[in-house]
């Protein structure tokens, strides 16, 4: 769905509850940024969307009637649902929903760190061994795209040195 279907489907909902836009934006958003958004001529952020579908109480999606309708936005939406669950597994396994490369990118490498540091809250070698590749991916992840995270890069570079004392040391162990 592009802007322009975006902001008419805001514009309408708005008007139909009856809303000015000073009382859709709150203090979430500028009512210059609304006007914006309805008018086509800026596209709302993943989070701005949120908001504005709350306060509106629409589906978005329920709107798209195209055969090909932009699933990626719904995906994005459900994997950061996963992430705020603690259920990062299946972030590290999904692939990247269509047109959230840079959004995806990052919320991967903070399921791989927030993964790998659970498993190293016990003596499991393996759960090392995995928080390891975890680690290492992070940092890859952590360095891509427009949401580059230099902190998340540097705590999985700690991570990584911390399993890899723990790994060392079992590995000593046995000789």
């Amino acid at each position: 769905m592009d802007a322009k279907n975006i902001g008419r489907i805001i514009k309408e909902a708005r008007l139909a509850k009856k809303m000015t836009q000073n009382e859709v934006v709150g203090d979430f958003i500028t009512r210059n940024m609304l006007s914006q958004i309805e008018s086509g001529s800026a596209m709302p952020s993943v989070k701005t969307l949120e908001y504005l579908c709350k306060v509106l109480d629409i589906q978005l999606e329920a709107y798209d009637t195209s055969p090909a309708a932009d699933t990626g936005m719904v995906s994005y939406i459900e994997l950061r649902n996963l992430y705020a669950a603690g259920v990062y597994e299946e972030i590290v396994k999904a692939e990247p929903p269509h047109g959230y490369i840079d959004e995806f990118t990052a919320l991967k490498a903070r399921a791989c760190l927030h993964l790998a540091e659970q498993l190293t809250e016990n003596d499991d070698i393996a759960a090392f061994q995995r928080a390891v590749e975890l680690a290492k991916k992070a940092q890859e992840l952590s360095a891509q795209g427009i949401f580059a995270d230099i902190n998340a890069h540097d705590k999985a570079e700690q991570l990584i040195k911390k399993a890899a004392a723990k790994l060392s040391a079992y590995y000593s162990s046995l000789i």
